[in-house]
């Protein structure tokens, strides 16, 4: 199953793990993706520039195939004291049900990005790919003149036009079904919530370079559905998160093993930024808050206590608990596993497609 990015990349087949942030995208499902021959990408974020070193080398360690690493193009939000001493008091609610400090001091709100690139530069890795935004284009041709792959990330097709100006060589064409944070960045969210059937094609139709289908991709008929839209490749986050090389919270996985495909909302409860997740209890009690929410990424910082109170406490009511709409097609199978099923499937469907309306077919 090989595409014009497979061979650009090095890879078997046109598989990319999602590149989840916040731990699911351990060092050993990046490296079993990419083993089995898809992709595997660190979800790097929230990663300091020590800890994202380490990493790298821990996948190095495990892998001598192709990998990516995803950093968040950092956005500057300017909030009242009055709005954040507000948030603080409410989120005082939960702090005491969970037997934790109130009033907590709002620490570093994110991870210092240029930092952050510098170590993929020197580590030269594979690919480097990008949400929430641009970042400078002397980095993109910094990473470029290194050997680096860039990839951005799009939610409506003028996204994917400006990625493209800006020098990316591929675009992920992030669908409404997507779990996890929004790429968007042009528009309001409520206007940048196209499907992934309807945005992957018009997205091909309208830029050069490769573009990777994302939300709602769970198995074989997925990925042959996107490639058969025009995309290089699918990208998949949900499919990986309950197996056994995910870093995601077991109560996580359970919870995500137990939802079905209405199980999920978008929300700006966490972190002040939209994402898709599956329904819990703070997302339910925070839509009746009275007040302004502040923006990312000074409410992640708020809530950091919150969920990580939570996650000790195996109570996911009150963690961020990211996931796509493609949930009752979840399993816990192993990373390699996933990998050849999809691509079996996949190849399964295009013979019959192939023998479609033959007099054998």
């Amino acid at each position: 199953m090989e595409t014009e990015l497979t061979r650009k990349l090095g890879i078997r087949y046109p598989i990319f793990l999602a590149p989840m942030a916040g731990g699911p995208t351990t060092p050993e499902l990046v490296a079993a993706v990419s083993n089995a021959g898809g992709l595997g990408s660190l979800g790097a974020g929230y990663l300091s520039p020590e800890q994202l070193r380490g990493a790298i080398r821990a996948i190095r360690e495990r892998t001598d195939r192709p990998f990516g690493v995803n950093l968040f193009v950092p956005e500057q939000a300017a909030e009242s004291e009055e709005t954040i001493a507000s948030m603080n008091r409410h989120l005082d609610r939960y702090r005491g049900e969970l037997g934790i400090p109130a009033n907590p001091p709002v620490r570093q709100a994110s991870e210092p990005f240029e930092e952050q690139a510098q170590v993929l530069v020197e580590e030269r890795v594979p690919v480097f790919s990008f949400t929430f935004g641009l970042p400078p284009r002397e980095l993109i041709r910094s990473m470029k003149r290194k050997g680096i792959f860039v990839v951005g990330t799009a939610t409506t097709v003028d996204e994917a036009i400006r990625a493209e100006e800006a020098g990316v060589d591929a675009i992920v064409a992030q669908g409404g079904e997507a779990g996890g944070h929004r790429g968007t960045f042009l528009k309001e969210v409520s206007a940048s919530m196209i499907g992934t059937m309807a945005l992957v094609p018009q997205a091909v139709d309208q830029v050069s370079i490769p573009v990777i289908a994302a939300g709602g991709i769970m198995d074989g008929r997925g990925l042959a559905a996107s490639l058969a839209l025009g995309a290089a490749a699918a990208q998949m986050g949900t499919a990986f998160l309950a197996c056994p090389e995910s870093g995601a919270h077991d109560a996580h996985k359970r919870k995500l093993l137990s939802s079905k495909e209405d199980s999920t909302e978008v929300t700006r409860a966490y972190s002040g930024k939209a994402a898709r997740g599956i329904r819990t209890k703070f997302m339910s009690d925070m839509e009746r808050y009275p007040g302004t929410i502040p923006a990312y990424p000074i409410q992640n910082a708020m809530t950091r206590d919150i969920r990580q109170a939570a996650a000790e406490a195996n109570n996911p009511e009150y963690m961020s608990l990211w996931a796509g709409q493609g949930l009752r097609l979840a399993g816990g199978r192993p990373a390699a596993d996933i990998v050849r099923r999809t691509v079996d499937q996949a190849d399964e469907l295009f013979h019959k497609l192939a023998n479609f309306g033959s007099p054998t077919g």
